[in-house]
C-alpha cells in the first residue's frame, strides 16, 4: 500500500467551496467563470494544468503506473433567450439541458451580466395550475420600473437560488455536478502531488447537452482507466424511483446506467477498496440517465470506465439536496483508489 502525506481541510472549508461553486453562473457552453475559480483553487495542487480547445480544464498529478482519467463536469442546466415579444419585451426561451418544466413557473434565472429574471407561464392560474405546459408557454420577465426589459435575445441564463446548509444536508442549484468538482479538488488536495499513478483530473464542459467535453478530453488524454464523477438519483423520495440508493448511505459505486455498463473488474476494484478502508458505499443501478463515463468508455480503442456518484434528491431543480457525509465518502474513496497501485487483473 502506498502511503501519502495528506493535507487536512476543515469541513466548513469544503462547504464554503461547494457554496461558491454552486452559486457561480455557468450553463453548458459558458463554463468560464466556474473554470476560473477551479483553476485558482487547484493551481498548487497539480503538476501541470491546461485548457483544451473545447474549454475542458485538464490537471495532472503524479506519474507512472496506470493513466487514470477522472471527469467532473462544470456546466449546469439553463436557458437560452431566443425571441423578444414585440409588445411586452418578455423573453421566450429554449432549454439548455434537461429542464423539468413542471418546476419552472415563478423561478428566477440569472443572466451573465447579473440581471435576475422571473419565469412566467401564459396560463399560470388556469391550466398551468394542474398540468405541465411545454417550453413555448413560458417566458422571462426582466422589466424594471420604467418598463424596460433589461435583456435581449441571444443571452444564456442559469437558474438562480442561494445554497444553504441544513445540518449535514446541503440544498441548492447546480449540485449536479459542482459537488463532483469539489470531490475532484479535495482528492487532489489529499494526494498532495503524490500518487503511484498518472492521475488526470478533467473538469469537463457541456455534459448536460450530450457529454461533449468528456468525449473530446478522453480522446486527448487517452487514459488506461476512466472514472466519471457525478450525481445520481435516490430511491428514498415518496413514490420515487425504484432504486437502492439513499441520502446518507455513502458513495454510490455505479454498476449500470443508460449509457454505461461498468466492467465487473472496475466495480470489484472500487468495492474492495471501499471495504478495505471502511468507506461507506452503496451500489448504483440507474435507470434513465448517464454521465461523462459513457463518452470516456468509447474513446479511441475503448477504456474500462466506472463512476463514483453522489446521491442527490430533486435532481435538475433549484433545490437539489445532498448529504455532506456522502460527499466526504466520495472524496475518501477516490483518494484511496488513486493512492494505491492499480491492478485490475
Amino acid at each position: 500500500m502506498h502511503t501519502i502525506k495528506r493535507i487536512p481541510r476543515r469541513s466548513s472549508d469544503v462547504y464554503d467551496l461547494i457554496k461558491t461553486l454552486t452559486e457561480t453562473w455557468g450553463p453548458s457552453g459558458y463554463e468560464h467563470r466556474v473554470r476560473a475559480i477551479i483553476q485558482e483553487e487547484v493551481a498548487d495542487l497539480c503538476d501541470d494544468m491546461t485548457v483544451d480547445g473545447l474549454g475542458n480544464l485538464i490537471c495532472r498529478v503524479g506519474s507512472g503506473g496506470k493513466r487514470v482519467m477522472m471527469a467532473a463536469h462544470m456546466d449546469e442546466i439553463g436557458i437560452m433567450a431566443n425571441y423578444t415579444e414585440p409588445k411586452t419585451g418578455y423573453l421566450r426561451f429554449t432549454n439548455i439541458g434537461g429542464l423539468i418544466y413542471s418546476t419552472l413557473g415563478g423561478h428566477r434565472v440569472q443572466f451573465e451580466d447579473g440581471t435576475i429574471g422571473v419565469i412566467g407561464n401564459e396560463d399560470m392560474f388556469g391550466k398551468g395550475r394542474t398540468s405541465t405546459p411545454g417550453v413555448d408557454s413560458f417566458y422571462v420577465d426582466t422589466e424594471d420600473e420604467t418598463g424596460h426589459q433589461a435583456v435581449k435575445e441571444g443571452q444564456p441564463a442559469s437558474m438562480w437560488r442561494e445554497t444553504i446548509q441544513r445540518g449535514q444536508r446541503i440544498v441548492g442549484k447546480a449540485m449536479d455536478d459542482r459537488l463532483s468538482c469539489v470531490v475532484a479538488i479535495e482528492t487532489m488536495r489529499k494526494l498532495n502531488k503524490q500518487a503511484p499513478n498518472e492521475c488526470v483530473f478533467v473538469f469537463t464542459v457541456q455534459e448536460e447537452v450530450g457529454v461533449r467535453g468528456a468525449r473530446a478530453a478522453a480522446y486527448g488524454v487517452n487514459p488506461d482507466i476512466g472514472i466519471a464523477l457525478d450525481v445520481t438519483g435516490t430511491g428514498d423520495e415518496i413514490h420515487g424511483r425504484k432504486m437502492a440508493v439513499k441520502l446518507g448511505g455513502g458513495a454510490a459505486i455505479k454498476v449500470h446506467d443508460s449509457n454505461l455498463i461498468v466492467p465487473p473488474q472496475i466495480v470489484k476494484w472500487m468495492v474492495e477498496r471501499a471495504e478495505a478502508d471502511g468507506i461507506p458505499y452503496q451500489r448504483e443501478l440507474l435507470v434513465g440517465g448517464g454521465t461523462d463515463g459513457g463518452a470516456i468508455q468509447v474513446a479511441r480503442a475503448g477504456v474500462p470506465t466506472g463512476c463514483i456518484s453522489i446521491p442527490l434528491r430533486f435532481v435538475h431543480t433549484t433545490s437539489e439536496t445532498a448529504d455532506m457525509g456522502d460527499v466526504n465518502a466520495c472524496i475518501d474513496l477516490l483518494t484511496a483508489l488513486l493512492s494505491n497501485e492499480i491492478n485490475l487483473d
